[in-house]
């Protein structure tokens, strides 16, 4: 099976931003939410995915189809540090889970970039929560820190670990 993992470009914001209305239908179950008149997700502008260098937006293809995104940041959501990698937003459809594709896009992303890494869950998406523990810890062979958080920073498990 094909799995590629594609640096998302401007002309791609319309398929990234669809992908996200994806995303979210499969999260509302956990973060209680509801479409809005026009029958969407509100979900933040991803315009500054095109502007700030600091910003990688990524699409993920299988065997040539649009299977999910990653949205990754060179800043710590819990501490602002310009150096620490964040996993924004991750997503793979539900037809390529359990098939390896997370895994290996997650892998590929930690490679690409190299330094302190924070990844974060929300407390309540346990197979999010499982299925980071067991990648970051095949992937670092278990040498990870996992912190919860319950504060206005985040709410829910850190996975943190360097990979310089």
């Amino acid at each position: 099976m094909q799995v590629d993992l594609v640096r998302a470009l401007p002309s791609d914001a319309s398929t990234l931003a669809q992908l996200v209305q994806y995303y979210i239908y499969d999260l509302s179950e956990l973060a209680s939410a509801d479409v809005g008149e026009d029958g969407r997700y509100a979900f933040r502008s991803l315009d500054a995915y095109w502007t700030e260098a600091w910003r990688h937006p990524h699409l993920v293809r299988v065997a040539g189809h649009h299977a999910g995104f990653a949205l990754v940041h060179q800043r710590s959501r819990i501490t602002g540090d310009e150096k620490t990698w964040d996993i924004d937003e991750f997503f793979v459809m539900r037809k390529y889970r359990r098939l390896g594709v997370g895994k290996t896009i997650a892998i590929r992303i930690f490679d690409m970039f190299r330094g302190d890494w924070e990844v974060r869950q929300l407390r309540a998406n346990t197979q999010a929560i499982l299925f980071w523990r067991r990648t970051i810890a095949a992937y670092t062979h278990g040498q990870f820190k996992e912190t919860l958080m319950d504060d206005e920073r985040w709410r829910g498990p850190v996975q943190s670990f360097h990979n310089g």
